[in-house]
């Protein structure tokens, strides 16, 4: 006897709607080097090059066939004028047997990306035609609206920016790879400043120092395992410094954009997965002076690891003035450009008015109980 037609037809519907998450966040070619910077050729395959005029700009991830995600700040405009994406690339300089190179169609920034701030840094890249799949092309998994990374969740970051603040990543630049862990976001605001880090946001970083993203990891994957699957967690947005003491990396928080990333993806939708952590969150009673304090609800444990899989539908220098204000430096981490260096102050006793910027705008901050500020020379009460 035949099996119905309806059977069939859901068997069918039924792989098909499985078939992203068996590929997504799968490296064929897994031989990565524990503590090691050069990334083994095939390590990372959803790892993009952002090019413009034959120069890499930013890094980037692939999510489906003709998809790749990055940073908005990597984009003065949603012009697709002189892009390109790469994939495939082991080095940046030399030969790539495995490349593939694809211009682009659509430039998609987020509508509420916010340079200032820089919340919501994240945007999508339509490429001019879908690539193939091989061992060393193929798109990560993104994290899930529900996902959870507790503080010391592990994670690896990839990229070709600068090795150090000031030393670009030599010949043949090879993809880096480096280990790092999240750092909570209350931890993070009290590191960073309490009003820098926003729910938007992941921080990342080893306190000690040592390890972090740079210059020119702008728009590139922070990634976790689960299981045998890599989970998109970050997209490299900004930091003060590069992997200076108790500074750890910000970056956009993928599972804050799932629905708006399945908006403008109508087809061959990414592989959104669940990222669980076990236990209870150390950061949700971490507390500093300034931060709020922990919600009067008791924090949830997560006991199951179970992955999930839900496929349908820059910074420059920091010095610190210890006897009324703190000055900070910072910049995206967008190529050499530094386009987006600031001066940020947060104010003790008395408000000071900002002196040698190098470049870009300024803003200054303040505390709770000082009555005014100014941003970018604008009064503000």
């Amino acid at each position: 006897k035949q099996p119905p037609l309806v059977l069939i037809l859901a068997c069918v519907l039924s792989a098909c709607a499985s078939i992203l998450f068996v590929v997504c966040g799968i490296t064929p070619l897994y031989n990565r080097i524990v503590g090691g910077e050069d990334a083994p050729a095939g390590s990372w395959p959803w790892q993009a090059s952002l090019q413009r005029f034959g120069s890499h700009v930013c890094g980037g991830s692939l999510i489906n066939r003709e998809w790749v995600m990055s940073a908005a700040h990597c984009f003065s405009s949603s012009s697709t004028s002189s892009w390109k994406v790469l994939l495939g690339l082991q080095n940046l300089q030399g030969k790539n047997p495995n490349e593939e190179s694809r211009t682009v169609a659509e430039i998609v920034i987020h509508p509420d990306y916010d340079s200032s701030t820089s919340n919501n840094d994240i945007a999508l890249l339509k490429l001019s035609s879908p690539v193939k799949f091989t061992d060393y092309i193929r798109p990560v998994c993104l994290a899930a609206s529900d996902s959870v990374f507790n503080n010391g969740t592990d994670c690896w970051v990839t990229g070709w920016g600068r090795i150090q603040e000031g030393v670009p990543l030599p010949f043949p630049k090879i993809l880096q790879e480096v280990e790092v862990a999240v750092v909570g976001n209350r931890q993070c605001k009290c590191l960073n400043g309490v009003n820098t880090i926003t729910d938007d946001m992941i921080c990342a970083g080893v306190l000690p120092g040592g390890k972090d993203s740079c210059q020119g990891d702008s728009g590139g994957p922070m990634v976790s395992q689960q299981g045998a699957v890599w989970i998109q967690s970050g997209v490299v947005s900004f930091g003060f410094g590069c992997a200076r003491p108790n500074l750890p990396g910000v970056y956009s928080r993928v599972s804050r954009y799932q629905s708006w990333i399945n908006s403008h993806v109508s087809s061959d939708k990414p592989g959104f997965v669940q990222f669980t952590s076990s236990g209870l969150d150390a950061d949700s009673s971490y507390t500093c002076p300034g931060l709020p304090a922990p919600s009067a609800a008791s924090p949830t444990a997560v006991t199951s690891t179970t992955t999930k899989a839900i496929t349908s539908p820059t910074r420059e220098c920091l010095i610190h003035i210890t006897l009324k204000y703190d000055l900070r430096l910072s910049s995206t981490r967008h190529g050499d450009k530094r386009d987006k260096l600031w001066e940020h102050f947060s104010l003790r006793e008395h408000l000071h008015l900002c002196h040698g910027c190098s470049a870009g705008k300024t803003r200054l901050s303040h505390p709770p109980g000082v009555p005014i500020s100014f941003i970018n020379g604008t009064r503000r009460t």
